[in-house]
């Protein structure tokens, strides 16, 4: 999968993820579906980057993406159980990728 194509996966696997937890407050059967293909899409996108060229701190940081990921998919799973544990699930993903969004821009520029 070339660059190009993983952002836009990456993209639209985004807003899907943030669509699938807004209705899901609205409480429409469709949000589960939504957040899983968001999820999946985001695994896809996360597992399918090269790692090849990356220093050691990239390779670290890529890896908590692809255990946010992991913790996505979890988090639908638990969504179409109609459990909350979902959230907890979400929210340390979220977490794990805020905190490797910042830590690559740092990476980056130093």
């Amino acid at each position: 999968m070339n660059e190009q194509t993983r952002t836009h996966l990456f993209n639209f696997s985004a807003l899907f993820i943030l669509g699938g937890v807004v209705i899901f407050a609205l409480h429409w059967w469709i949000a589960p579906y939504l957040f899983a293909v968001g999820a999946a899409g985001m695994a896809l996108c996360q597992m399918t980057r090269p790692v090849k060229d990356l220093s050691i701190r990239q390779r670290r940081l890529q890896r908590f993406n692809v255990m946010a990921s992991i913790l996505m998919v979890a988090a639908s799973t638990l969504m179409f159980n109609n459990r909350n544990e979902w959230i907890a699930c979400m929210t340390v993903a979220a977490i794990f990728m805020t905190y490797s969004a910042f830590a690559s821009d740092s990476a980056d520029k130093g």
